[in-house]
């Protein structure tokens, strides 16, 4: 699946290998070495999800965790850490993690994971989902409309996970865009306009309808199927 992540690691190299491995395969990833920044950022920046280190400087990753689900957010906490006694597993669980990796780790289970916490999150049981006449599959980040592979770039698939995952839900420009860039870029005023008109033509023949409220923002729907007579 496409997510926006944010990587709370103060290791530099790990953080950005990190990084790499997951814009690699069409995330947008941000890295931050200090506890008490991601702290601050999290209290008014959403994310999809966040893959957390324990020592950092600032807070700890206990601490940032604990004061995240005390603001009742429920963003999925993937923790990376190096201790691997049951007793600290259990302590991360109660104190609101989703999951716990113990370094070194694989970069293949790693994606593993994070592909398995936000299905779980979304409520897809699988990493293939229907939508109508629209099946997505978040492995290969293919889309296929009655059948037939529908060619989209990693930001468009993004977009398109954005929409089905908030699905009857008015989406404001503003959530769009914390969803759809990193926190480095600056997208120019029109770029949500530029790409929602892309994705509304690549879907073509598709059953997902994106409809503008103007000075709102959008929302997207499945089309029910027209009752034959």
């Amino acid at each position: 699946m496409v997510m926006r992540i944010l990587v709370v690691e103060d290791t530099q190299v790990l953080g950005q290998a990190i990084c790499e491995r997951l814009t690699s395969l069409g995330h947008g990833v941000d890295l931050i070495g200090d506890g008490k920044r991601a702290d601050e950022l999290l209290k008014y920046q959403s994310v999809d999800l966040i893959l957390l280190d324990l020592n950092l400087p600032g807070l700890s990753g206990l601490q940032l965790l604990q004061k995240l689900r005390q603001r009742d957010d429920d963003t999925p906490v993937l923790i990376l850490t190096a201790r691997d006694q049951i007793e600290d597993r259990i302590r991360l669980l109660d104190a609101g993690a989703d999951d716990y990796l113990t370094k070194p780790f694989d970069f293949g289970e790693l994606e593993a994971r994070c592909r398995a916490l936000l299905r779980r999150k979304q409520g897809y049981a699988t990493n293939v989902t229907e939508h109508g006449n629209i099946v997505v599959n978040r492995d290969s980040r293919q889309v296929f409309i009655d059948g037939e592979l529908t060619v989209i770039t990693n930001r468009e698939f993004r977009l398109l996970e954005i929409f089905l995952g908030h699905l009857g839900r008015v989406l404001s420009k503003d959530e769009i865009t914390d969803h759809l860039f990193n926190f480095n870029e600056t997208p120019g005023p029109n770029a949500i306009e530029l790409y929602v008109g892309r994705l509304r033509k690549k879907m073509g023949q598709g059953d997902l309808v994106i409809s503008t409220l103007r000075g709102i923002g959008y929302v997207a729907e499945i089309a029910k199927p027209s009752s034959s007579q």
